[in-house]
C-alpha cells in the first residue's frame, strides 16, 4: 500500500490522561488520535472538518522521567468569574524524552499541510516543541495478523490487546466549550510493548531496522 510517512521529532514530549486534573500528572506513552488531528489542525492554520480519514501512526521515546512544575490556580466567585487572586503550587509530571512521531496517510492533501507548518507544533504542552523532520512516500506490505504492534493506540473493542486501557477521544470540536467527538476504550502499547500474534491487519514498516506493524485507523465523524 502506498502511503506518505512523516517524521515528527521533540525533546520532550507529555501527553495528559484526560480523568486527571490535579496532582500528580502521569503521561501516556503514545499521544490520542485527537493530539495528532490537533498537529494536523496546527500545520494547516484551521480546525480541518473530515468526513472520513484513514491515518497510522508510531511513537517512541528514549526515556521517561519525572519533573517537578510550578502551576498557578485562580478560583472563582459565585458567579463563575475569576477571582483577582492567584495561588502557586509544585506538582509533579511525568514527561518523554528524546521522542519521535511517525504519521502515515494516504491523502496527499493532508501531507501538504506538514510541509509548511502554519502554527508551531507541540507534543503536548506549549514547551514541547516539536518539528517535521521528513516526508516521504513508502510503499508497506499488507500484514494479516500482525505481531508487531507498539508504540500505538488500537481499539480495545474487537481486538483485545495488552497495554494501558484508556478511554480516550478521537478529535473535539471547535466551538465554545468544546465537545469530544467518538470516545472509545483504547489498548495503549508502548514502544517497549509486545503484542505477539493478534487479529489485526496491518502495514508493516521497518524503523530503525526493527520491524512495526502501523495500524489504520479508519475514522468516520
Amino acid at each position: 500500500m502506498k502511503l506518505y510517512r512523516i517524521k515528527i521529532s521533540s525533546w520532550t514530549a507529555s501527553f495528559r490522561y484526560p480523568n486527571i486534573l490535579s496532582g500528580y500528572q502521569p503521561t501516556l506513552e503514545v499521544p490520542p488520535v485527537s493530539t495528532v488531528l490537533g498537529l494536523m489542525n496546527a500545520c494547516a492554520g484551521e480546525y480541518l472538518n473530515h468526513e472520513k480519514l484513514e491515518i497510522g501512526y508510531y511513537f517512541e521515546y528514549g526515556a521517561k522521567e519525572v519533573d517537578l512544575e510550578t502551576i498557578y490556580q485562580i478560583e472563582r466567585t459565585d458567579k463563575g468569574t475569576p477571582k483577582n487572586e492567584v495561588k502557586s503550587n509544585v506538582i509533579k509530571r511525568e514527561f518523554l524524552f528524546d521522542c519521535r512521531l511517525y504519521v502515515y496517510l494516504s491523502d496527499v492533501a493532508l501531507v501538504t499541510y506538514f510541509k509548511q507548518p502554519y502554527f508551531p507544533l507541540v507534543l503536548g504542552r506549549s514547551s514541547d516543541l516539536a518539528s517535521v523532520e521528513l516526508i516521504e512516500e513508502i510503499e508497506l506490505q499488507e500484514i494479516v495478523g500482525a505481531e508487531h504492534i507498539k508504540g500505538q493506540l488500537v481499539p480495545f473493542k474487537g481486538n483485545f490487546l495488552p497495554g494501558v486501557i484508556q478511554v480516550l477521544s478521537n478529535y473535539f470540536t471547535d466551538e465554545i466549550p468544546r465537545r469530544n467527538i467518538g470516545p472509545e476504550p483504547y489498548s495503549v502499547i508502548s514502544c517497549f510493548g509486545k503484542t505477539g500474534k493478534t487479529n489485526i491487519k496491518a502495514y508493516r514498516d521497518v524503523i530503525d531496522d526493527s520491524p512495526v506493524d502501523i495500524y489504520l485507523h479508519q475514522l468516520i465523524f
